[in-house]
């Protein structure tokens, strides 16, 4: 007899166990200070009700534990297909992991999921009819209606705003952070009510930094010069803030070979091998494959005798050369793979 989900383990059924004692037991095999990050993302109530059940077990086998341990791999991974490509990607990729009942008994566990998240329908919405809808609330009702949406349909709202209304909306999303359920309500109460759409929220933290600069790395780069070139002359460090994590360090894999070589022009050796220290072998490759033989043996050379160093001081190296990076992209002498106006380079 087929299974109907993947959570099934030896002869521990994970379907008989409440969500609660599940989570619990998945942070009992979390180390201590892991799981307490984890909890801190959990709402004061979950919390409660975990720390109840953490407090009531004696004991966990190891048939719990694996088969708890299983059902958030497969639901983590189940996720990460429905996000890459959708229902119809996520259901051909599980069935070759996983038997056909599996890999539906785990999509229909993250169906419920997103249904429960904050504008779950403005996903089946075109960019261009949410803004018609949007368009003339106030910056403050946008930007809580963008921070919901995915980075990509988020900028194609904003590209079509006058390019005052995007400074507005980009101030108010830098700046949010935690938004009431009944704000959340409201406004999603109209959009439904226009829309003819049913969607249920729950409180999350939202907008913010992190928010503006993930919508930005995928904005039209004229849009994006222009909304940051307006916001810089009311507050540069914000500015600083967002591109800072517009590009990180291991994107560097995405810039151009001739890039690269014009980027270790600017950066001396001490500093690279600094960074490299917690770099990724592929990244490492491909600097190395754009330096002379000589030179990328001196950079091992000096990261294998370097010995240990703060993870501040590696940071900080990365941070400046990330810095070489925008600023050589800004001048044209880097092109970074996927950034908008890349197809205007002339080859």
């Amino acid at each position: 007899m087929a299974k109907d989900k993947a959570a099934t383990t030896g002869a521990v059924d994970t379907r008989s166990m409440s969500g609660v004692r599940k989570t619990a037991i998945f942070l009992l095999s979390l180390e201590q200070d892991v799981a307490a990050q984890v909890m801190k993302e959990m709402d004061k109530g979950t919390v409660e009700q975990v720390s109840l059940e953490i407090a009531r077990i004696d004991r966990v086998t190891n048939e719990e534990r694996e088969a708890v341990l299983e059902e958030f791999y497969n639901l983590n991974m189940a996720q990460t297909f429905l996000l890459e490509g959708g229902v119809g990607y996520a259901r051909g990729l599980l069935s070759k992991a996983l038997s056909p009942d599996e890999a539906a008994g785990i999509l229909q566990t993250l169906d419920k999921s997103f249904k429960a998240q904050p504008f779950h329908f403005l996903s089946r919405v075109g960019a261009e009819n949410i803004r018609t809808f949007i368009q003339d609330e106030l910056p403050q009702t946008i930007g809580l209606v963008l921070a919901h949406l995915s980075p990509e349909q988020a900028s194609e709202i904003l590209s079509g705003l006058k390019p005052e209304k995007q400074l507005q909306v980009i101030k108010r999303l830098a700046t949010m952070e935690n938004t009431s359920p009944e704000v959340v309500d409201q406004v999603e109460a109209s959009l439904e009510s226009r829309l003819s759409m049913l969607v249920t929220q729950d409180l999350k933290e939202i907008g913010g930094v992190k928010t503006v600069a993930e919508l930005l790395n995928v904005i039209d780069r004229a849009t994006e010069k222009s909304i940051l070139e307006n916001l810089e002359e009311e507050d540069p460090e914000l500015v600083d803030q967002i591109k800072r994590l517009m590009f990180v360090f291991e994107d560097i894999l995405l810039v151009n070979d001739k890039g690269i070589q014009n980027v270790l022009k600017e950066v001396d050796n001490e500093e690279l091998a600094l960074a490299l220290k917690t770099a990724s072998d592929e990244l490492k490759e491909k600097i190395f494959k754009n330096m002379s033989e000589r030179a990328s043996e001196l950079i091992r050379e000096e990261m294998e005798y370097m010995g240990p160093v703060r993870i501040a001081d590696v940071e900080a190296a990365q941070q400046t050369i990330v810095d070489v990076v925008r600023r050589l992209e800004e001048s044209g002498d880097v092109i970074i793979q996927g950034r908008s106006g890349e197809s205007e380079v002339i080859v």
